[in-house]
């Protein structure tokens, strides 16, 4: 019904050596990250740090989508173009968070599932009118001694599920988003078999709900250590393991990956992503889709003043270039502070 859109769209996210940017944050996960700078986090000063995103020239050659939060969509520059638009116009496709955010799972160690599914069709009806191409649903799985438990993946495989099904219905291309959180001191060998577990079960799903693989965009995290594990992960050590997982799990069908950063820094989250293409031909794209590791010295920069707003893009360009190489393979260390 809907395959030449998402077809369309799909190719626009598949070109090789860009990513995707996620500046999909909440108005509360803004908050934290203006906190940090002494922002105030109000309508303008969210409408003006996002205008500056959409309006770093050449951001385009190495960004081709870009995922915004609701707000977003409303916001406009001083004539009036709303800031999808802006990135639309440079090639840089609009995508809507649409899942509503964690609530407690009954009957887990206090674990959590993603809502969102009520309404769910008029939503993406209403934000494709607005110009958006695909949607972006994250689940999150936490890792301990009981967790994650097989209530948890079940349920977050069913809701990433029914919300890729219903997202390839209206011709929107689906971001599953399948998240383990890096918090915790276990062993890369403990994350490692987590995810494997949550991966089996996320394409069950999809299985289950006839979801077609070759439409959708999977944004997993990394495997590594628990960030209180000492030491941490290496590169080499966290591209063997993550490849070894996807390889266990990932259906070839699926065209790319995009992998979360997850809380890393931006440094690390580009060495990793870089080892990760170093290791030789994979079946699939694998690129990314940062939120902080993309703008995260952008925003310490720009600081909410507009003096620094030409230095806030230079560096967000900088990031996206170097995740860009990493793409290939080709990033070094060095070139972080050329």
């Amino acid at each position: 019904m809907h395959d030449d859109e998402l077809t369309k769209t799909m190719d626009h996210l598949l070109q090789e050596g860009k990513g995707i940017l996620a500046a999909d944050e909440s108005n509360g996960t803004i908050g934290k990250r203006f906190e940090s700078i002494n922002v105030e986090n109000n309508e303008a000063n969210r409408c003006n740090y996002r205008l500056l995103l959409a309006e770093t020239e050449g951001l385009e050659q190495y960004i081709n989508g870009v995922i915004l939060f609701e707000e977003t969509f409303l916001n406009k520059d001083e004539k009036g173009r709303p800031i999808a638009e802006i990135f639309a116009e440079k090639g840089i496709i609009p995508g809507i968070k649409v899942d509503k955010g964690l609530v407690p799972l009954a009957n887990t160690e206090d674990e959590k599932v993603t809502q969102g599914l009520d309404g769910l069709t008029e939503r993406l009806i209403h934000f494709k009118s607005l110009g958006a191409k695909f949607a972006k649903w994250r689940n999150v799985y936490s890792i301990s001694s009981f967790t994650p438990s097989l209530t948890a993946m079940k349920a977050g495989a069913e809701m990433l599920a029914r919300y890729a099904a219903i997202c390839q219905s209206v011709g929107i291309v689906p971001i599953v988003e399948p998240e383990v959180l890096m918090d915790g001191d276990h062993s890369i060998e403990f994350c490692a078999e987590a995810s494997e577990m949550v991966l089996h079960e996320v394409f069950h799903s999809l299985f289950v709900h006839q979801v077609e693989l070759e439409n959708i965009v999977l944004k997993p995290s990394m495997i590594t250590s628990g960030k209180n594990y000492k030491p941490f992960s290496s590169p080499e050590d966290i591209a063997d393991y993550t490849l070894s997982v996807f390889r266990n799990t990932v259906p070839a069908a699926v065209p790319t990956i995009n992998f979360l950063s997850g809380g890393q820094t931006p440094a690390e989250a580009t060495a990793n992503l870089n080892a990760i293409n170093s290791m030789g031909y994979q079946p699939w794209t694998l690129s990314f889709s940062f939120g902080r590791a993309l703008q995260e010295d952008c925003l310490k920069i720009w600081g909410g003043k507009s003096a620094n707003v030409a230095s806030a893009k230079a560096a967000l360009l900088k990031r996206a270039r170097l995740n860009s190489m990493a793409c290939f393979g080709e990033y070094q260390p060095k070139m972080e502070s050329e």
